[in-house]
């Protein structure tokens, strides 16, 4: 039985843990989001930001400025790419049925930033077949496209007779990583200063190109798949006892391997497709939420959201002021957070293994 399989005895108990854990991870978001949005190089107090969300007549139009153009929409973007990973790494979880695995493993990621980093530096030669006002969205288009065709090549390799593998999928996922790392590192060789500096921060990840015309387009291509597999909870915590135990208690597995891998590509892609490359979030925040809340997956996945948005807002904080008035890429600020915290995770693991 895996690590993430239910005990019949355990099942009430982590029942009334639930609304108590989401209540915690819900006023957490919460804060994160607040001094998300009024920490800064202009401070921003709540009663500040109630006024401007109330539109009333007293506010300094520099703070309301401030607050609308460059606060709010990189908060909420900080919001959606933390949730969107976290939902994607708890599913890929639970689908897997092991606690390592990770929405890079499929390919994903890699996929989405060979694209991107294609574009970035061989763009040029395109851009004057696509009119001015389509240029901004050339980049995000292209990422999401790569992570999608990663994806169907990993699950493509890992389906044979109607039935998907999932340690070959794994395997897959190894070698289009390995294949897009070296398109990358082709393309990084071939660039330019300008466009070096660029893909510097693009693959460490960073919020700083935030405004709402970056998010409208991401927003469906992340809180849909979300949301879709916020319905995936009792499959999961069927799958967590084992396919064969799954399809007996009715679930259909394939079909629910299926939607898992193309909601998880399509969250992950449009996720990256905005941010860039931002590790351990859909590794780590899943544990979190399991030691706090249990292993359900009627938790895990809607607290793997929240916790992924505070989590994502709090490292973008940081990213923001640990080096002002410059900016640190958040995929550092994250990869320091969450590396220790793996490492402490997978310690611990070994320490309750061994007893």
């Amino acid at each position: 039985m895996s690590d993430l399989s239910i005990p019949a005895a355990a099942a009430v108990p982590r029942r009334v843990k639930r609304p108590l854990a989401l209540v915690v991870f819900g006023v957490a978001l919460v804060l994160a989001f607040l001094c998300a949005v009024g920490f800064g190089a202009v401070r921003i107090m709540p009663g500040d930001i109630l006024a401007i969300v109330l539109r009333a007549v007293d506010v300094d139009p520099r703070l309301e400025a401030v607050f609308l153009a460059i606060r709010l929409p990189r908060a909420v973007l900080a919001l959606v790419v933390g949730a969107g990973l976290g939902i994607a790494g708890a599913s890929m979880q639970g689908l897997f049925r092991n606690p390592l695995a990770d929405p890079g493993l499929i390919g994903v990621s890699a996929g989405a930033a060979l694209a991107a980093v294609a574009v970035i530096v061989l763009g040029g030669s395109v851009l004057h077949l696509i009119t001015p006002a389509q240029r901004p969205w050339l980049l995000p288009a292209a990422s999401f496209i790569g992570g999608l065709i990663a994806t169907a090549l990993v699950y493509r390799m890992g389906t044979r007779g109607g039935s998907t593998s999932v340690a070959t999928m794994l395997l897959a996922g190894i070698a289009v990583n390995a294949l897009c790392a070296a398109g990358i590192g082709f393309l990084t060789y071939i660039a330019d200063e300008n466009q070096l500096r660029l893909l510097m921060f693009w693959t460490m990840g960073s919020l700083g190109a935030a405004s709402w015309g970056v998010i409208l387009p991401a927003l469906p291509l992340v809180v849909i798949p979300a949301l879709l597999l916020l319905r995936a909870h009792r499959a999961l915590d069927a799958m967590a006892l084992g396919e064969r135990e799954a399809s007996h208690l009715g679930i259909e597995v394939e079909g629910v391997k299926r939607r898992i891998v193309v909601l998880v590509a399509l969250c992950v892609g449009g996720a990256v497709s905005v941010s860039g490359i931002i590790g351990f979030v859909g590794l780590v925040v899943p544990h979190l939420v399991r030691l706090i809340g249990g292993p359900r997956h009627a938790l895990v996945l809607p607290g793997a959201a929240m916790l992924g948005g505070a989590l994502m807002l709090s490292a973008d904080l940081v990213a923001r002021l640990i080096m002002a008035p410059a900016e640190m890429p958040v995929g550092i600020v994250m990869a320091a957070f969450g590396a220790p915290v793996f490492l402490s995770i997978m310690a611990r693991r070994h320490t309750a293994t061994a007893l």
